[in-house]
């Protein structure tokens, strides 16, 4: 096999995890929130936007992960690692977040600016919160379970769910 393809296939399994973990995530979160807004006329995410979302989340974990600022307290108590990353990335899924709803109103034609007042009027808080409730906690056991696998070792892990085999060899 060659190198680039030897790369390739690194970095597609490098990239499941926590692709499918996003992927599930996702969809979570759009069927609470297709169960607050129904009947409010609002869009709802469909499959094909989450896989994208999901991909691009799985990337942005993984880039994130060789960041120094990410990994600030590797030898330390695992508390420390999942706290730090769970802060991170909830900020940023929160900005992400509110930056959707900004689009959907910024597409209507108004300018940015009148697109956030109008977002900032409109939004409906309460469900705003119900999802970053729902998507800190989602976050909290990704980054538990990634910590925990980076410390006792992705073999380890995988015996430990799929038995002493290690279920599908990838």
């Amino acid at each position: 096999m060659s190198k680039l393809s030897e790369k390739i296939k690194e970095e597609v399994v490098a990239l499941l995890p926590p692709t499918i973990f996003f992927f599930v995530m996702l969809h979570i979160l759009a069927f609470v929130r297709v169960l607050m807004v129904q009947g409010t006329g609002l869009p709802i995410a469909t499959s094909a936007q989450i896989a994208v979302a999901a991909l691009i989340l799985g990337k942005a974990v993984l880039v994130a992960d060789h960041m120094p600022i990410v990994n600030r307290f590797p030898d330390k108590p695992l508390v420390y690692n999942v706290s730090w990353k769970t802060t991170i990335y909830f900020l940023v899924a929160l900005l992400i977040h509110y930056l959707e709803r900004l689009f959907d109103f910024w597409r209507e034609g108004v300018g940015f600016v009148a697109a956030n007042h109008k977002l900032l009027a409109e939004i409906v808080w309460p469900h705003f919160w119900a999802i970053q409730i729902v998507m800190v906690v989602l976050i909290f056991s990704y980054c538990v379970m990634h910590e925990l696998a980076r410390v006792i070792g992705n073999q380890e892990v995988r015996a430990m769910f799929f038995g002493p085999s290690g279920g599908v060899r990838v």
